[in-house]
Parts: C-alpha cells; sequence; structure tokens
C-alpha cells in the first residue's frame, strides 16, 4: 500500500512538473506573422534579442500584412508584422498597433526592358502608373514614348492580401483589389517574375529590390523613378534609386512620396497581455532601433518612438 502510495505521488510530481514546464515553455515563446516586408527585421530583432535573453523563443513566419492581421486579431499569434495603414474597420475590431520603422514601395522593371534607358531619364507620373495598373488605358511601353505599339506591358500584381499592395495602390488613389494584372505570390516571387520579363513592370518592397548587403539592385531588376513633379524628365533630386543608401535617404528626408512610402508595425488583438512580448516590443524601440538602417530600414524619429513607447506603457 506505502509504495503505491509513494509510486502514485511521483507521478503525480512528474505531471506537475511537466505541467509546469509546459506552460513555462508557452510563456517564453513568442509567436509572430504577417508582412514580408517586415519579416527580415524582425528576424534580425529576435537573433539580437536572443543573446541576452536566450530563454525567449520565436517562432516568426511571412504571408502578406493580411495573414498578419488576421491571425493576430484572432489570437492565432502574438503578434501581427503589419506594412499598410490601420483601416478604420480593423480598430473597430480591436486592434491594437506600435510604429516600428519605415520603408517604402517602389515601381520595378527589367534591366533586359528595351526602353530602359528613355524611362529612367523621363520616369513615370503618378497619372501614367495609374493608366498602367488600374485603369489600362496605357497598355504598351510604346504608347508612353508616342511610338508604334509594339511592346505591351505585362503588369504583375500580388496575388496575396498584403500592404505592398495596398500602399501601392492608395498612392494611385484606390485599392489593392483594382490592381490589374498577373497575380504572383509574396514579394520574392513578384521581383522574381518581373526580373525575368522584358515587358514586365510591378512593385516591390525596398528589401527585395536592393541587395541590402551590397546596395546594388537586385539581379535582373531595375527601377523606374517617379516624375514627382510631372516635368517630363527626372530632376537631379528625383534621381534617387541608384543605391539603396539613396533610396533611403530619399525616405528619410521626405523626397520619396509617402505613399509609398510607410510604415511598419506590430499589430496585436488589444494590448499583449504577456510581460515577454511587452518586454521584446519595449527592446525593439529602444536598443532594436541600432539595428533598422543596417537591416534596410528607415529607423523612427525620436518623436515617433516616444509615441509608440506611450502607447505600449499606458495602462
Amino acid at each position: 500500500m506505502k509504495k503505491t502510495k509513494s509510486i502514485s505521488i511521483t507521478l503525480l510530481s512528474l505531471i506537475l512538473i511537466s505541467a509546469c514546464s509546459s506552460q513555462s515553455s508557452k510563456n517564453n515563446t513568442i509567436n509572430i506573422s504577417g508582412a514580408f516586408a517586415l519579416y527580415p527585421l524582425v528576424v534580425k530583432w529576435s537573433e539580437e534579442y536572443q543573446k541576452t535573453h536566450p530563454d525567449i523563443r520565436f517562432n516568426i513566419s511571412g504571408g502578406g500584412a493580411g495573414k498578419g492581421m488576421a491571425d493576430a486579431l484572432s489570437g492565432a499569434v502574438d503578434l501581427g508584422m503589419f506594412s499598410r495603414e490601420i483601416t478604420p474597420s480593423e480598430m473597430e475590431k480591436g486592434v491594437w498597433w506600435v510604429s516600428l520603422c519605415t520603408d517604402a514601395v517602389v515601381p520595378t522593371i527589367s534591366k533586359r526592358n528595351p526602353y530602359l534607358d528613355s524611362l529612367k531619364k523621363r520616369g513615370l507620373t503618378k497619372a501614367e502608373f495609374k493608366a498602367i495598373f488600374i485603369t489600362k488605358s496605357i497598355s504598351s511601353w510604346d504608347a508612353l514614348l508616342a511610338k508604334p505599339s509594339q511592346h505591351e506591358i505585362s503588369v504583375y500584381t500580388r496575388s496575396d492580401a498584403c500592404g505592398a499592395a495596398e500602399t501601392w495602390a492608395k498612392y494611385l488613389g484606390t485599392h489593392q483589389e483594382n490592381i490589374k494584372g498577373i497575380g504572383i505570390y509574396g514579394d520574392p516571387g513578384l521581383a522574381e517574375a518581373v526580373s525575368k520579363d522584358p515587358a514586365g513592370i510591378a512593385f516591390n518592397n525596398t528589401i527585395f529590390a536592393y541587395n541590402i548587403n551590397t546596395g546594388k539592385k537586385q539581379p535582373g531588376i531595375e527601377l523606374i523613378p517617379i516624375d514627382i513633379n510631372e516635368n517630363g524628365k527626372i530632376d537631379a533630386e528625383e534621381d534617387c534609386y541608384n543605391t539603396f543608401c539613396d533610396i533611403l535617404q530619399a525616405i528619410a528626408n521626405g523626397i520619396y512620396p509617402a505613399p509609398p512610402a510607410r510604415q511598419l508595425y506590430f499589430v496585436a488583438n488589444g494590448k499583449p497581455p504577456e510581460k515577454t512580448t511587452c518586454d521584446f516590443i519595449k527592446w525593439t524601440l529602444t536598443e532594436g532601433q541600432a539595428y533598422v538602417k543596417e537591416a534596410g530600414y528607415v529607423p523612427m524619429s525620436d518623436i515617433l518612438v516616444k509615441q509608440s513607447l506611450k502607447k505600449l506603457n499606458a495602462q
């Protein structure tokens, strides 16, 4: 009888220890999903954070801003990575968010485009981009240059609900669903598709248009300058696409328009209840900002950092 009682107590102890260990592991794991635009930076942050917080684990996955928002609101993840403005309907659902950094969406074409030199000199106006992506009233590259129509434009867009497409569409005065083109999943896929098609045009987050290590454009990719003042040519101050540093500086200085420049966010279903998650967010807004620029983004101003910290610290 004593032996049976001893075994029962031992088993109960093991069950309790296992349950406590499982709960501790769950509390020390931060689950994050969402925007491809923010994914590389969040991975970098997680790696740096674990150097001083080795007990914290991360599960990070892409999938687009739409997935990040849906997962966050449903409680499937602790944080969603988000890359467009929060809508009133999302606010009504109780979404909580903090700004983290800034980047931009840029118009991309193939290096093999037969009119590349002319396009880089004249650029395209907002109205011309809209005529290509939205109304389809311009359907050939030749029409842009007042030449006989020979080369049809192949328009590529994102097939997944994403911040890049919505931000590009907002720049053109509409929404993602109104962009007409061949749907491609994800930022890497979109960049690959346009790089291989001499007649193609698309849009990409800056970190997928440039190699952040070399500062050069990705193989096969070129950017079409935006003719901001619509004078039919790219002036010196508008010519900000040669290197990754050039475009980041233009975003930081406000030379590159917003949109398609935009802030990037963490979102959640209400303020995260777990101290583990809140501590990580606080770190990204303080020590973590030191890694923003090297990861290929524009750090937030001191004012925006204070605003985000105030929101995080609010009860």
